[in-house]
């Protein structure tokens, strides 16, 4: 009886240890096929913006980096003040740690300057560079919300009073140091708040 006992506990024992290193976050977006007809994930294209700084933020100034995404503006009566306090929650659990960067998007440049960024940023007690706001091209913001991270961003003056004149998702999309989509989250939303701290956890650990 103690042997049987013993195998079923080593066979249990074997296929929790294999569930527990097969977990992965997935893969997100949609796929195309290379010339040699072999699927490639969706990638994250090249980009180029301006920092609270005024520095300009490329792609390439995040290689090696897992990093978090989102599109907000400084005016934003909406979903911004809580999409940014939830925000804080990542930047403050991951302070220092080099390995990961947050890249807010503001989707209103014509307003929100370089000096408006900063002072934004200062206001939420954000120092440093692991946490950029960024700003640019209009169209390319637009552009890179949608067909790169999967998310709207639009101004909208039908409903201008209630939304500040623009619309957005109040995702936050976490990137791979691959540019891969490996995770979209309620930034309104503690506790999808709580799984995205988590999964930067695992994919950190799964990007040693």
């Amino acid at each position: 009886m103690s042997k049987k006992i013993w195998l079923f506990g080593f066979v249990l024992f074997s296929i929790i240890s294999c569930q527990i290193k097969e977990a992965s976050l997935p893969v997100l977006g949609r796929t195309t096929l290379d010339e040699n007809g072999k699927e490639v994930p969706h990638e994250v294209p090249s980009f180029s913006f301006t920092n609270q700084y005024g520095e300009t933020v490329t792609n390439a100034d995040l290689d090696g980096k897992i990093y978090v995404t989102d599109f907000f503006f400084t005016s934003c009566p909406t979903i911004c003040p809580v999409m940014k306090s939830q925000m804080l929650r990542v930047y403050e659990h991951f302070m220092e740690n080099e390995s990961l960067a947050i890249l807010s998007h503001t989707i209103d440049p014509y307003h929100d300057s370089v000096t408006v960024l900063a002072d934004y940023a200062a206001a939420l007690g954000v120092t440093g560079r692991q946490w950029q706001f960024v700003t640019g091209n209009q169209d390319e913001i637009y552009e890179i919300a949608e067909k790169s991270y999967m998310v709207p961003a639009a101004e909208d003056t039908l409903t201008a009073m209630e939304t500040g004149g623009f619309v957005h998702s109040g995702a936050f999309i976490l990137v791979d140091r691959e540019r891969h989509i490996r995770g979209i989250y309620d930034g309104t939303e503690e506790k999808q708040v709580n799984q995205l701290i988590k999964d930067i956890e695992l994919l950190l650990k799964e990007e040693d």
